[in-house]
């Protein structure tokens, strides 16, 4: 992976990944802020939290040479404010299971910023026809995943079934896949016209998403029994009719 990033359309994508992330993680706030692969792309650059580290930096900390299976992540619960995943999804064999870590490990209201390649795209479409020509035996990969590309559709579902709800996300690299530097530059224009025009068609897209955890009060096994101010016995009490005691006032928001 890392020397196809090196190449132009690799240049490409972090270029425009890393332009995405500056701007989202800016005013992200917290203590604890941590980016899982893809060590190529600066995701944490312009967030000002006062612990960032990228996956590999942490786990050496800890005396682990790394960390590649990040089903297990060495993190306690709910202690970090912040996760990046770019492309980390992709190149993992269990995506899914991934990505339940990461909702361990955030605190409530921590954020996940993700980033993907789209299958319905061109680039998608190219991806695809070269997994078909592997199957036959041949030895070619357009971008080289150790999984398969995650629709967007589907990472939605994952994370509402995770409890994230969506903040914000959007589409772009609207070029095609030409492995030509001069051809790239002369298609700028695309990317204007792509973000107008047809914008779920983008070869990449973000994700940020926040874990959401909804609010519980705990009731005891017995209610007691209140009794009205003599001040206020003029002013009637809502209370059960069977067992005339008193609803016990909840507080405001649940």
């Amino acid at each position: 992976m890392r020397e196809w990033l090196a190449g132009p359309l690799g240049q490409y994508v972090l270029g425009w990944e890393q332009s995405q992330m500056d701007r989202v993680v800016s005013d992200l706030f917290g203590f604890h802020a941590l980016q899982l692969g893809l060590d190529d792309l600066q995701g944490l650059k312009t967030n000002r939290m006062p612990h960032r580290w990228l996956g590999m930096d942490h786990a050496r900390a800890l005396g682990v040479d790394f960390v590649t299976d990040f089903r297990a992540l060495p993190f306690a619960e709910q202690s970090l404010d912040l996760v990046l995943l770019p492309h980390t999804l992709e190149m993992h064999l269990h995506p899914h299971e991934t990505l339940r870590e990461v909702e361990r490990v955030l605190v409530p209201e921590g954020r996940v910023v993700i980033t993907g390649f789209n299958p319905m795209s061109l680039w998608g479409f190219k991806q695809g026809r070269e997994a078909f020509y592997r199957r036959l035996g041949a030895n070619t990969e357009f971008v080289p995943l150790a999984g398969e590309m995650i629709g967007l559709g589907r990472l939605k579902d994952w994370l509402r079934l995770l409890g994230f709800e969506i903040e914000q996300g959007g589409f772009g690299l609207y070029k095609p896949a030409l492995n030509s530097q001069s051809w790239l530059d002369k298609l700028t224009w695309l990317e204007f016209a792509g973000d107008r025009w047809w914008p779920i068609f983008g070869s990449a897209y973000y994700v940020v998403a926040v874990k959401r955890v909804k609010g519980m009060r705990v009731l005891g096994a017995k209610w007691k029994k209140i009794n009205a101010p003599a001040a206020l016995s003029a002013r009637p009490t809502a209370v059960s009719q069977h067992t005339h005691q008193a609803r016990p006032a909840h507080p405001r928001g649940q």
